[in-house]
């Protein structure tokens, strides 16, 4: 019986990874006005999903300091099936304001966008995975 209740912890605590969302990882947004671009690194955050602003570019791929590092930048993502989620939050850094937001997965790419007025006029961007 021993065996059997440990045999059993060994096969869940080896399917808790393949539990983890397929959104979760690191993101490379699309550089801004300034040619500037940053890692968003994507996790669950309870039933959610949360993205923080983890590292930050200039134009030529170099690592640069950023006051924007260590922000959260979207929060209270909920998946809703497919690839798409919704019902969240998202903070612009370039406009420093937060949107109503969704997303939606597909393969390495992220759309993710911002919207005002209940849905109806939305500004977005795809994210690249990072390998």
């Amino acid at each position: 019986m021993k065996s059997i209740v440990l045999s059993a912890g060994l096969v869940l605590a080896m399917a808790v990874p393949a539990l983890a969302d397929p959104v979760e990882g690191t993101w490379q947004t699309r550089p801004g006005d300034d040619g500037n671009f940053a890692h968003v690194e994507v996790e669950s955050c309870g039933a959610a999903i949360c993205g923080t602003l983890a590292r930050a570019y200039n134009g030529e791929g170099q690592q640069i300091d950023s006051d924007n590092v260590g922000k959260r930048m979207v929060w209270d993502m909920k998946p809703q099936g497919g690839g798409a989620y919704g019902d969240g939050k998202i903070w612009a850094p370039d406009r420093d304001k937060v949107y109503d937001s969704r997303m939606e997965l597909s393969g390495d790419t992220l759309t993710v966008k911002g919207c005002v007025l209940g849905g109806l006029i939305c500004r977005g961007q795809d994210w690249k995975r990072v390998q």
